[in-house]
């Protein structure tokens, strides 16, 4: 996935920069295949809300340093993971592809939680000061944040379903969001991994 990204960012981030071309237009030069506006918008919103629940990982892992309590909560994420089944059973999504998501999801913030407390473990002065509530507070805001994300995986389905436009137009929204967001090395790693199961990895080799 990264190397995906990172070999076709000039010409992705021309198209970011300098707006919509054809429709499924071919660039000569890299060989993606770049895909239309309507494509990018749809792409480019659930990025960007994955990106709005990755942040909210930071929020957990000061929580959950204050308190003491692990990193893994394997009954939350079973909790979760059951609900989001029946959510995208009830809304036209495939349970199967809703829960491959998610764990995806709860996998990338849960690595970002584990770098956030190395970190502040190696240069206490860079704890936060502020320790949210994370059952009144943080994990309310996580939830609100899932049906959002599970309409906009329905909704992208057909270009995440489509050769080639999945993995150029993910790369486009990524660098979209991540040029506005100034995320961090660990961010990006994990955010990484929560996309990572939104294309099909056998079109990874035509867009590169």
């Amino acid at each position: 996935m990264t190397l995906v990204v990172r070999s076709a960012s000039l010409a992705l981030m021309s198209m970011v920069l300098l707006g919509p071309t054809a429709a499924g237009a071919d660039d000569a030069a890299t060989g993606v295949v770049v895909p239309d506006s309507g494509d990018r918008a749809g792409l480019l919103a659930l990025v960007d809300l994955i990106v709005r629940r990755l942040s909210l990982a930071d929020e957990v892992a000061a929580a959950k340093l204050a308190d003491g309590r692990p990193i893994a909560d394997p009954v939350r994420e079973r909790r979760l993971l059951d609900a989001v089944a029946a959510l995208a059973a009830r809304s036209g999504t495939a349970p199967e592809a809703g829960v491959r998501f998610f764990r995806a999801q709860i996998e990338a913030g849960k690595m970002v939680q584990r770098g956030l407390h190395a970190r502040w473990r190696a240069h206490p002065e860079l704890r936060p000061r502020r320790h949210p509530d994370l059952a009144g507070e943080v994990r309310p805001r996580l939830d609100r944040l899932t049906p959002p994300l599970l309409r906009l995986l329905g909704e992208t389905e057909p270009v995440r379903a489509s050769d080639g436009r999945c993995w150029s137009g993910l790369a486009a929204a990524r660098l979209a969001v991540e040029a506005r967001t100034g995320l961090d090395r660990l961010h990006r790693d994990a955010l990484d991994a929560a996309l990572a199961p939104l294309c099909d990895p056998a079109q990874a080799d035509r867009v590169t």
